[in-house]
């Protein structure tokens, strides 16, 4: 790999969302800002979403290693369940001894009991669910009565969502109006945009960086943003590929030619590489239409 070419202690664009690398650019500040008043009021709901690539499971990591330790927090990172399965699945974060021969009856009191002495030491459990879009809806109604488990002054669980746009979507669905109009708190996560691209990868570069220097040209920076169209995770693909060519060749930083290179061989950009070689040719062949004219007229 580059990593000694480049003098990094280890990889700055891997997809793992490695809260080392978090930017705390304006979209991200201003939902992790969500997602605390929420909690810090007492809101059942709060509900964060994204386009795919956009940072989500990041930011929801960030969240998880920086709520108040005094909280107790559950993750589901996979909610592909049934409402018994969800139920299972919260009792085992919250250390119940149950098995799957355990009737959803029985489930609830002992969830609620749970829930309860938590409370007692701790406040409400913060439940955290990744990729909430993919919730089937008798499932996402079952969540919803979780959030009648309360004592007179404040609920036992607290809920974030983290998923794509199609949960927005699922919500609108009539059926699902009581569940829509618990959350109190939403927020959507904004594409990068240039500056930002260049601030986001230049970040997670000199977080790992033997010491700070350019790992790219400023056209190269300007590129990656456009042909990323602002994705964080396309922007990443795209840089390390970059600075895979760029080592290849010798390079001591990425430029153009390195990112078009990169581009050519990632499917969701290639449609781009196309574009953008469509109108360099025009402006090539506008430039050399406009000097034969000059050439003609003045000779």
């Amino acid at each position: 790999m580059y990593l000694y070419h480049f003098g990094l202690r280890k990889l700055p664009f891997s997809l793992t969302p490695d809260t080392e690398l978090f930017c705390s650019l304006n979209g991200y500040k201003e939902a992790l800002n969500t997602i605390q008043f929420a909690l810090t009021t007492g809101e059942a709901f709060c509900h964060v979403s994204g386009e795919v690539g956009t940072g989500k499971t990041m930011l929801c990591r960030w969240v998880m290693n920086h709520i108040d330790d005094q909280r107790m927090v559950a993750y589901l990172p996979n909610p592909i369940l049934t409402p018994k399965e969800l139920k299972l699945a919260l009792a085992t974060e919250l250390s119940i001894r149950v098995n799957k021969n355990t009737s959803e009856e029985q489930l609830i009191p002992k969830i609620q009991k749970k829930l309860i002495e938590i409370n007692k030491v701790k406040g409400p459990v913060v439940l955290i669910i990744d990729e909430a879009q993919t919730m089937p809806d008798e499932t996402l109604e079952a969540l919803r009565l979780f959030t009648n488990l309360e004592t007179e002054t404040t609920k036992l669980l607290q809920i974030i969502l983290f998923s794509q746009p199609e949960l927005d979507r699922k919500l609108q669905q009539d059926h699902l109006r009581q569940l829509r109009q618990r959350i109190a708190f939403r927020y959507q996560l904004p594409s990068l945009s240039r500056r930002q691209i260049k601030l986001y990868l230049s970040h997670r570069l000199n977080r790992v960086a033997a010491k700070q220097r350019h790992f790219f040209s400023s056209s190269a920076y300007s590129v990656i943003a456009w042909a990323s169209r602002g994705i964080p995770r396309l922007a990443n693909i795209i840089a390390h590929k970059s600075l895979m060519v760029a080592f290849g060749r010798n390079h001591t930083h990425a430029n153009v030619l390195d990112v078009l290179s990169a581009m050519s061989d990632t499917p969701d950009t290639s449609a781009r590489l196309k574009l953008y070689q469509r109108i360099a040719f025009a402006f090539t062949f506008l430039a050399f239409s406009s000097s034969a004219l000059a050439y003609w007229v003045l000779g």
